[in-house]
């Protein structure tokens, strides 16, 4: 059992027979009641995403996941696969259980979560690197706002990026959300 203040991001806990991940964590005291605890997290079995809140001194069934480097084979109608590299053994992963398969790269190495053999999630990298393989051509010269433009990245991704990206060019994407980061 682990009380909900330990329920940081990354944290995977079962509660009424249901198993979450948590994104994100908030702690909230105001005036003399007692403080509420605010987690944004992931049902796992679902792919849903909910917030909860739980009153301060709240217990929750902490559940061991087992995080293993795994590298990414490729992806069917169905499902993604996965390869331990020390012992050559194949996992496949259903899609809803990965909605954010359009990041993975084939041969990449990326963290699995395991919860007794069952996989839970795959951990993406907050930032990674995609080429641009159609955009507008590129411009140069000053400008006095953030101006952005259309891009189609190696993975299928439409995104927006500065107006000086040409085609060709690599840049890092922000995992999370989908958005230009830098130029690589």
């Amino acid at each position: 059992m682990i009380g909900v203040t330990e329920l940081r991001a990354g944290t995977t806990y079962e509660e009424d027979g249901q198993f979450f991940t948590v994104l994100s964590y908030e702690h909230i005291k105001m005036g003399r009641g007692s403080a509420n605890i605010k987690v944004k997290v992931k049902n796992l079995k679902t792919g849903s995403i909910i917030d909860k809140s739980y009153i301060n001194g709240a217990k929750m069934h902490d559940m061991p996941v087992l995080k293993k480097e795994m590298q990414y084979l490729y992806k069917d109608e169905d499902a993604v696969y996965f390869m331990d590299p020390e012992t050559y053994e194949q996992v496949s992963i259903p899609l809803k259980i990965v909605p954010e398969h359009i990041y993975l790269k084939e041969g990449e190495p990326f963290v699995v979560s395991f919860l007794n053999n069952e996989p839970l999630t795959v951990l993406l990298p907050p930032k990674m690197t995609f080429k641009v393989i159609e955009t507008a051509p590129g411009a140069k010269g000053n400008s006095a706002t953030n101006v952005f433009k259309e891009a189609i990245l190696e993975n299928g991704l439409k995104t927006r990026v500065p107006l000086f990206i040409n085609t060709g060019e690599m840049i890092r994407v922000d995992t999370r959300t989908g958005a230009y980061s830098e130029k690589a």
